[in-house]
């Protein structure tokens, strides 16, 4: 699948991509590694994240523990694919291929003499950056856990108990998903979840309901694949997802601009027979080279989160198994 381009500068004329890996070096508290690029490079000064041109015939992992050797001086033992963009700068056209490396070993530092700063998402304090990593920054923003509200099985004092309960415990980004409540139980309920949800620091979406999603102050909205297909253009709210089965609709959501995508089922869900579930082994494929964070979907509980990452995904989202 085409990865998305960046829209800086793109040449008139098709051009060779240059393609790059790079290393999102990630702390246990989330912060992750920028490097300042030498003198004598284009875009002296910028920061980036660190990695460097593949080699022919080398797998972008590879170029990673190669080149993280000779900048770092670090050995990757823990990696995980993510996600791949196409930027297009005046002196090159740049395929990045990102990954999360999550382990390493040996002593962190520049062996070039590059200055290095550890940062996080939310306050990002070295400058100027790369313009390519604008979108990586947002994906980065996004959690590895997706909630799907359940109130049809929960019923809603049970279900907004359980919500409380796992904002306490780091849940941040949940979607209120009840298409049998009726719209005026449907827009208390939402105001009730965003209202708690906000004061945990979390993000509320709403499944397809763009004008409620407005009026309440929601996040954003989750679009159903069917209104992914229907629409012209992205929704005009902070996020947006969009729920994908096959690589037509990943490639319109692309397409559209979405922040990110859930894709599934993976894994047999109760009582749901179509789509049936594509595994791990075609999730990847369809995962493998796309430009958006993926969100893996059906039968998922939280012990599959590493194998969702081995296979490409940012996170995984959830129904039955967020409330369990």
């Amino acid at each position: 699948m085409k990865p998305a381009a960046g829209r800086s500068n793109a040449p008139a004329y098709p051009r060779q991509l240059v393609k790059v890996a790079a290393a999102v070096i990630l702390r246990p508290d989330g912060q992750f590694l920028l490097a300042q690029r030498p003198a004598g490079k284009p875009y002296p000064g910028y920061w980036e994240f660190p990695g460097g041109k593949m080699e022919a015939q080398e797998s972008s992992e590879q170029a990673l523990e190669r080149e993280l050797k000779e900048e770092l001086g670090i050995h990757i033992e823990e990696i995980y694919p993510w996600i791949t963009r196409i930027y297009h700068y005046r002196h090159a056209s740049v395929e990045l291929h990102f990954h999360r490396v999550v382990r390493w070993t040996g002593p962190l530092h520049g062996r070039e003499s590059q200055q290095l700063a550890w940062q996080s998402v939310k306050a990002v304090r070295v400058a100027p950056l790369l313009p390519a990593n604008g979108a990586v920054l947002r994906a980065l923003a996004l959690p590895e856990h997706y909630a799907i509200s359940n109130v049809a099985e929960l019923g809603r004092e049970k279900f907004m108990r359980r919500l409380e309960q796992f904002l306490q415990g780091g849940l941040r980004m949940v979607q209120v998903r009840e298409k049998n409540l009726p719209h005026a139980e449907l827009k208390e309920l939402a105001a009730e979840v965003i209202a708690l949800a906000h004061r945990h620091q979390a993000l509320v979406l709403l499944n397809s309901e763009f004008p409620l999603a407005q009026e309440l102050a929601a996040d954003g909205v989750h679009l159903t694949s069917a209104r992914l297909m229907r629409l012209d253009q992205r929704p005009l709210l902070p996020w947006c997802g969009a729920s994908c089965h096959n690589r037509e609709e990943l490639q319109r959501a692309a397409e559209m601009g979405v922040d990110f995508v859930v894709l599934g089922p993976v894994l047999p869900t109760p009582g749901h027979k179509s789509p049936p579930a594509m595994g791990w082994d075609e999730f990847g494929k369809l995962v493998a080279g796309f430009s958006l964070p993926v969100y893996a979907l059906g039968g998922m509980r939280s012990p599959h989160l590493r194998t969702a990452w081995q296979h490409g995904a940012h996170g995984i989202a959830m129904l039955r198994g967020a409330w369990a």
